[in-house]
Parts: structure tokens; sequence; C-alpha cells
């Protein structure tokens, strides 16, 4: 198998998301050197990182990062763009996982229950027909080891795009938008909520104001990326 896997890789190269480069041997889906050239933030590691200050005197969140900057015009940027238009699901899995085992060596994120992503309302899930942010959090929830839950909340309202919004106009788009639909797999859990990009915290401060509804819950946030 490994021979005729090597020949059809001859024949149909696998290429990096990120350059367009062959990948050789032991990558997968983006190589060594635009991985390493990534625009890491490191929030995660710092407690008062910035992503943290956006939900400061808002909501309460145990702890919240990013772990790239959405830099205009990077090869991240691209990635992000092949993910959500290019049906490259791979991206999300990939770039989730190493994000994951990054959070597995920090104690605030190790120590999760359950990985929720920020769901998508069922409208857009068919017009796009995956949600990035699922994705991104199977990713995560297989470095860290934990049960991923894609049911217990939904997106109860189809809200128009939050591009060109201001903040608070951001807010008013989504406030009420989320409903928890099974409260006894969140009740005394820590969950972690996954989003794509962070630009204001609107969207996913809703998301995570209905599970705080639930009795005894607590949320982290992760974000693969803050704009």
């Amino acid at each position: 198998m490994g021979l005729l896997n090597d020949f059809f890789k001859l024949i149909f190269p696998v290429t990096c998301a990120a350059c367009g480069k062959i990948l050789v041997k032991n990558e997968r889906v983006i190589c060594l050197s635009c991985n390493y050239n990534l625009p890491r933030t490191n929030f995660h590691y710092d407690c008062n990182n910035p992503v943290s200050r956006i939900f400061w005197g808002r909501i309460r969140i145990e702890n919240a990062t990013a772990f790239y900057f959405f830099n205009k015009g990077s090869s991240f940027r691209h990635l992000v763009h092949e993910l959500k238009y290019n049906n490259r699901k791979d991206i999300g899995l990939e770039l989730g996982e190493i994000f994951g085992y990054e959070l597995s060596a920090v104690e605030g994120f190790s120590h999760v229950d359950i990985v929720i992503p920020v769901p998508l309302h069922r409208k857009k899930l068919k017009k796009r027909g995956f949600n990035q942010s699922e994705f991104i959090a199977r990713g995560i929830s297989k470095a860290l080891c934990k049960p991923l839950d894609v049911m217990s909340v939904i997106r109860s309202f189809n809200s128009s795009t939050q591009t060109r919004k201001n903040r608070y106009d951001r807010w008013l788009n989504v406030a009420g938008i989320f409903t928890v639909i099974n409260p006894d797999n969140l009740r005394n859990k820590h969950i972690l909520l996954v989003d794509d990009v962070i630009t204001t915290g609107a969207t996913i401060e809703a998301c995570a104001t209905e599970i705080l509804k639930v009795e005894g819950t607590a949320v982290s946030i992760a974000a693969l990326a803050v704009a």
C-alpha cells in the first residue's frame, strides 16, 4: 500500500494549501515552512490577552484565545478563504488539530469537558454545505481527546452578515439568535466554544450567553484567528 500511495502521489501530487508547493513525506495539508511562518498570536499563554479583554465586562468567560492573526494579504487569510469557500475541510481539521495540541499544554484549556463549534443556521449550512467552525472544532476535539457536541446548541434565527457592521450593530444583529436544545448535555460542564475568526466577539458572545444560562456551565473560547 505504501508503494501504491507513493505512485499516486507521483502522478497526482498533493500540494500545500498555503503556498502550492508539493508536500513531502510526513507533511499534511500545509508544508512545514508555511506552518512555521503562519502568524501565531501565542495568546493562550497569557490569560490577559487581547481576545480575553474583548469580553471583559460583557460576559463571564473562563479563558479566551485566538491562534493566528487574520492579517490582510497573508497566507493564513488565503487558508481561511480556501476553508470557507472552496470546501477545504481538511484545512480546518489540520489547523484545528495543531491548535488543539498547543491548547492541551495550557491548564485553562486542557480541562474543558466538551468542545462546541458556533453553529450555522440551517439555511446557511445548506448553502455552504458545511460549518467551517465545526471542522476546526473537530481537530481541536481530537487533539484534546474531548467529545465534540454539534447537537446541543442551534442557531435558531438566520441573521444577516456581520460584514461592514459596527460593533453595536453586530451585537444587535446576533442578540437572541442561539438556542440550547439539550441543556442536560451541558449542565455542570466546562464548554470550549470554537469559532473561525473573532472580530468584535459579538457572535460568540451571543452563543456563550445562552450556554451560560444552563446550570453550572462555564465557557472558554478558542477562535482560529482574530481580525
